[in-house]
């Protein structure tokens, strides 16, 4: 099930997931419940599963600023958005421009760093931030910056996403405060952390392994709601979760050359488990 439903491009993005959790919502009869996505990032998969009606709402949260930006303005001034979406030409000028809002972020409107953030995700390097532009600064290269901005299928995305805003919530919190609000019932949490190996190089809001470690405290103590867990496959992260129900899988890691990763899924004790598929 390849479904692209976020108009960003995300390092690690789950919407490959989609089907996986679609089968597991099923199985364990969950569609009445409330889908929170931490670690929102792209938050490819949650929106998914709310455009495919397998959940009532989301909850997308992500504690870097910028992302948190981009979601409220597409939700709260979705015409102002995508005005600037047509109107913004796409060339390297404005990518150093919009990479000093994001950069200086406190000293701007949120509608200017959300699109500054977008601007940015899809120009750069695999969707990274703080990476070069597609093409480089002197856009020399084979694909120019903007080979990821088609602009006729991202307003398309945006419009689409903003007609269900009032089923889904933003917010711009740290996960284990998160964790706190939503440990009942009525949820269904999937967590997706900073990657243990690549964290510093893929995203600004990245974890040490004390962080890790007190997030892992959490949820295997204290969190009573059912959760699913992923990470890349690295001996440290599975050590932390040693005891739960586990399984391996395949993603694809880069965006503009196709590379195959290993990653891995842990579940809270009380879900079923359906056959893995993506």
């Amino acid at each position: 099930m390849k479904l692209t439903s976020s108009p960003m491009r995300y390092p690690g993005g789950k919407s490959c997931l989609t089907k996986h959790f679609c089968d597991l919502i099923k199985l364990n009869k969950l569609n009445n419940v409330t889908y929170v996505e931490p670690f929102a990032g792209g938050a490819g998969a949650a929106l998914n599963l709310l455009l495919l009606e397998y959940v009532n709402s989301i909850w997308i949260n992500d504690a870097d600023y910028n992302i948190y930006c981009f979601w409220y303005s597409i939700l709260n001034y979705t015409k102002e958005f995508v005005n600037l979406v047509w109107n913004t030409e796409v060339n390297i000028d404005n990518w150093y421009r919009l990479r000093d809002i994001m950069n200086r972020h406190r000293k701007y409107k949120m509608l200017d760093i959300g699109f500054a953030t977008f601007f940015l995700n899809r120009c750069n390097h695999s969707g990274v931030l703080n990476a070069g532009p597609i093409g480089g600064k002197k856009q020399e290269g084979k694909w120019k910056i903007n080979a990821r901005f088609n602009k006729n299928n991202l307003v398309k995305k945006i419009l689409k996403i903003s007609y269900y805003k009032e089923r889904i919530k933003v917010s711009n919190e740290d996960a284990s405060n998160l964790l706190k609000k939503v440990n009942h019932q009525n949820y269904l949490i999937y967590l997706d952390p900073p990657y243990f190996k690549k964290g510093k190089d893929l995203y600004l809001n990245y974890y040490e392994i004390s962080d890790h470690r007190l997030l892992a405290k959490y949820i295997k103590n204290s969190l009573k709601t059912n959760w699913m867990l992923t990470y890349d496959n690295a001996l440290e992260m599975i050590d932390l979760y040693n005891d739960k129900r586990h399984i391996f899988f395949d993603i694809n890691y880069s965006i503009n050359k196709p590379k195959k990763g290993n990653e891995v899924i842990f579940y809270s004790d009380n879900l079923k488990i359906p056959s893995f598929s993506m």
